[in-house]
């Protein structure tokens, strides 16, 4: 089966938004360990940051990088035509 220049452009934005999502989950879920020492000085809540990321933080972002992963693909198969489900 060739690709078309359609399938194409589709693979790419949807490699787009995958990559800036893996980055942002990169950066909550290591980078703030790496330099827990550091933001430990920033507190929220009454807790050092490092610490509330660990415990409440790093799960909200992993809900909010789901549910906006899920709304922008489900937008994406309707602009290109290969959603699933009712019209």
């Amino acid at each position: 089966m060739q690709l078309t220049e359609k399938h194409r452009e589709y693979w790419r934005r949807n490699l787009n938004i995958t990559g800036i999502l893996l980055a942002i989950w990169f950066v909550a879920t290591f980078v703030v360990i790496w330099f827990a020492k550091e933001l430990n000085e920033i507190v929220i809540f009454g807790f050092p940051f490092a610490f509330y990321m660990g415990a409440q933080g790093a799960l909200i972002i992993y809900v909010l990088i789901i549910w906006y992963y899920a709304r922008r693909m489900n937008r994406l198969d309707q602009e290109y035509g290969v959603h699933e489900g009712e019209d």
